[in-house]
């Protein structure tokens, strides 16, 4: 699954983005991965890792929500069918 979110325009400054990927792990776990920045910069990332999907996922929502929050606007989903 993957969320893209973006800041609008504001006076003298791009746009800054928020990616939040959720993958699969090669040991059978589940990754969090955020990217973010702005758009005419290089950009952070953070990775965390869980056991299971479910906790992956409570995780994904909760930063989502906070960005949200933050004046993010989602721009772009990816693997939408497992969002709760």
């Amino acid at each position: 699954m993957r969320i893209y979110m973006q800041t609008g325009f504001m006076e003298n400054k791009p746009p800054s983005y928020y990616q939040l990927i959720l993958e699969k792990d090669l040991l059978g776990g589940w990754a969090v991965v955020r990217e973010w920045g702005r758009q005419d910069a290089a950009g952070r990332v953070k990775r965390e890792h869980f056991s299971d999907l479910e906790a992956a996922q409570s995780a994904l929502m909760q930063i989502r929500d906070k960005q949200l929050a933050r004046g993010y606007k989602v721009v772009f989903i990816q693997g939408q069918e497992h969002l709760t």
